[in-house]
């Protein structure tokens, strides 16, 4: 298994079952190092949903009671190997990147039990367990990456669409849920799915450094 992507870069690779153990293992890390701040730390994003085409970066959700506990947590979280730049525009996140410039993991710091917490971990459960919109999905990212292979905002800005409507289907099994693979990916539209930045118009930048946070 090998982890790793350039800043900015899109690419896609055939899932690793080798994902799942990197992920927990990064966990346990993570849960071992940040104990006075959290103890609510998942693996989401493609590389936790088997059979899902991926781009070979870890995400980490960690939950907090305060976003500004991830401020407090930067000096730890250097001492394994991420960086922080701090608030980058996404509303009710902070993200940590491990390994500058060559990212494999992504810590995605948001309030335990909020709005994005529930995001990250309700689109990764259901498409563990719909493998037609999982397909859906792998095909939609796939276009994409063709698309925007050096462009990994607007690559990440055209899956909202697909997200918002995952995020606002009925739980599976619930009344009035939709079949497996009913979503359907559409154009993105403004807002943001769980991984967006706020605005869809531009990436935050900071002075003389592009594109601030670090996907």
């Amino acid at each position: 298994m090998t982890l790793g992507l350039r800043d900015g870069e899109v690419h896609l690779v055939t899932h690793s079952p080798a994902w799942a153990e990197a992920g927990e293992a990064e966990c346990r890390r993570l849960l071992a190092a940040l104990s006075r701040w959290t103890s609510h730390v998942e693996h989401v994003g493609s590389t936790a949903v088997p059979g899902l085409a991926a781009k070979p970066v870890i995400d980490i959700c960690l939950g907090v009671q305060d976003l500004l506990h991830a401020d407090a947590m930067a000096e730890e979280m250097s001492r394994l190997g991420y960086d922080y730049p701090g608030d980058v525009g996404i509303p009710g996140e902070r993200v940590f990147g491990r390994e500058p410039g060559w990212r494999t993991h992504l810590v995605h710091v948001v309030v335990v039990d909020g709005p994005r917490w529930q995001a990250y971990l309700r689109f990764r459960d259901v498409l563990r367990a719909d493998p037609l919109l999982r397909d859906e999905y792998e095909s939609l990212k796939k276009a994409l990456a063709a698309s925007h292979a050096a462009d990994r905002y607007t690559y990440t800005q055209r899956k909202t669409g697909f997200i918002q409507r995952v995020l606002g289907a009925p739980r599976s099994g619930a009344p009035g849920a939709a079949a497996p693979g009913a979503a359907t990916a559409g154009a993105a539209t403004p807002g943001w799915g769980p991984w967006a930045p706020s605005s869809a118009a531009s990436p935050p930048t900071g002075p003389a450094t592009g594109p601030r946070w670090p996907r």
